[in-house]
Parts: structure tokens; C-alpha cells; sequence
């Protein structure tokens, strides 16, 4: 089963690329309509491609994303996945999102999730900030403007959202990093205008790699979604 996906420009994580939990997520709602129901597995393989067209190519349990040259951008499968992160109350959120590291120095400021260059709107605007021991929160207000009809927010956005949260559980300022690979899980579509907590987790670090681990809730407590990731060490000057 073949199809397509074009990420947009507006959706970059680096200024050239797209991305990274915006693109699983978007490679994850094709595997699923293909592959049933659970957490799914995406592995970004190359820096995705904007504003061109991507052909999706479901072959049995596995589910790729090919660039026109016919490389593998990202390939999506049936993953597992570790507890949520514990959740905190929206005050301590708050205190966390104001010491936000990227405010001071941001490898990649334009990030739709978490750019500081990016405006209500145009970009998420999830900032998240240390709690200590390794770990991260922020609030995250879906804006109306990102809604579908119902007034809620497609998955992919929930992908997105729990991108971040877990990179800046490490030194995104002194060691940037891209992420490398993605398994997410998610129970429900987030509202517009409602406040959600988004919390992260430093899980470890193995040379290029570190491994982190997020959860978005909504304003009652539950769940929204669930990751854990894989990030890779890089130079933003020679990413692209």
C-alpha cells in the first residue's frame, strides 16, 4: 500500500528539516491505519525533506517513508513502550517552562515545538524547563488555529508535543542533538485552549546516543500521550 506525506515548512525542527515528532507522528498515523492499534516505533533515517513529496510504502508490519531519490527517510513498526513520566501540578510547570534553557541559547530556535523564534500559532510554543535530577516540564496550550473542526488537535501534534520535553532533559545547549528515533503512544487528541503538562525524563546517555522519555497530560490528569526516544549528537552547523 503506497500513499504520500509532504512535510511543510512550517513544520521544521532544524531550519532545513523537518520536524522530528511531527514526522513520526504523521509516518505513525499511516502505519496504523495499515497495522492496528498500540505504540509505534519510528526511526528517522535521514534529515526529513520540507515542502516535497514523500511516498509512504506499508509492506506487511513495516512502514517506510522514501525520499524521491527512493532513500528511507523514516520507518515505522510496532514498538514498546516504559511507564509514563510522572506527572506535576500546572504551578510547578510554570516554575520550570521560565527557566527554559532555549530561551537563553537555542540550537534551533525556528523548532516548531519548541522554537523560541516561533510565534503563538505558527508554533506550539512548549517550552520545556529542568525540574531537576534529569528532568523536565512545561504547560502547552494547543492554539485554536492548529484544530480540526471538533476543536481538538490530530495526533501527529501529540507526537510533536512529546518530542522536546525529552531532549532538553539533556544538554541541548552544550551538546545539540536531533532525534533518532521515537516510540509513542497516543490515548486521546488534546482540546484547543486547554491547559495540558507536558513532563520529561533523562534515562541515559551512551556515547552519541542519549535516551530520554515524556508524557503529555490534560488539565484532569490523564494522559494524552506517551514516548521514549532516542537522540543523536550533532553539529548544528553541519546538520541539514
Amino acid at each position: 500500500m503506497a500513499g504520500e506525506i509532504r512535510i511543510e515548512r512550517r513544520f521544521r525542527g532544524p531550519t532545513g528539516s523537518g520536524n522530528g515528532g511531527w514526522t513520526a507522528g504523521r509516518l505513525a498515523e499511516r502505519h496504523l491505519a495499515a497495522a492496528g492499534d498500540g505504540p509505534i516505533q519510528v526511526t528517522l533515517r535521514r534529515p526529513p525533506p520540507l515542502d516535497t513529496p514523500l511516498t509512504v510504502d506499508t509492506d506487511g508490519d513495516d512502514t517506510r517513508l522514501l525520499a524521491a531519490d527512493g532513500g528511507v527517510v523514516a520507518e515505522a513498526v510496532a514498538g514498546t513502550l516504559s511507564d509514563p513520566v510522572s506527572p506535576v501540578d500546572v504551578e510547578a510547570a510554570h516554575r520550570a517552562e521560565r527557566d527554559y534553557t532555549g530561551f537563553r541559547n537555542h540550537p534551533f530556535p525556528e523548532c516548531f515545538t519548541c522554537g523560541t523564534a516561533r510565534t503563538e500559532g505558527d508554533g506550539m510554543r512548549v517550552f520545556p524547563g529542568p525540574l531537576g535530577s534529569g528532568r523536565t516540564a512545561c504547560t502547552w496550550i494547543p492554539h485554536p488555529a492548529m484544530a480540526g473542526p471538533d476543536g481538538r488537535l490530530d495526533p501527529a501534534y501529540v507526537w510533536a508535543a512529546l518530542d522536546c520535553p525529552g531532549g532538553w532533559t539533556g544538554d541541548l545547549e552544550g551538546r545539540p542533538m536531533v532525534l533518532g528515533r521515537m516510540t509513542a503512544q497516543v490515548d486521546a487528541r488534546p482540546v484547543a485552549g486547554e491547559t495540558h503538562i507536558a513532563v520529561g525524563r533523562l534515562l541515559g546517555v551512551d556515547r552519541r546516543k542519549t535516551h530520554t522519555a515524556s508524557t503529555v497530560y490534560d488539565s484532569g490528569g490523564r494522559v494524552i500521550g506517551t514516548a521514549v526516544h532516542v537522540w543523536i549528537a550533532i553539529d548544528p552547523a553541519r546538520f541539514s
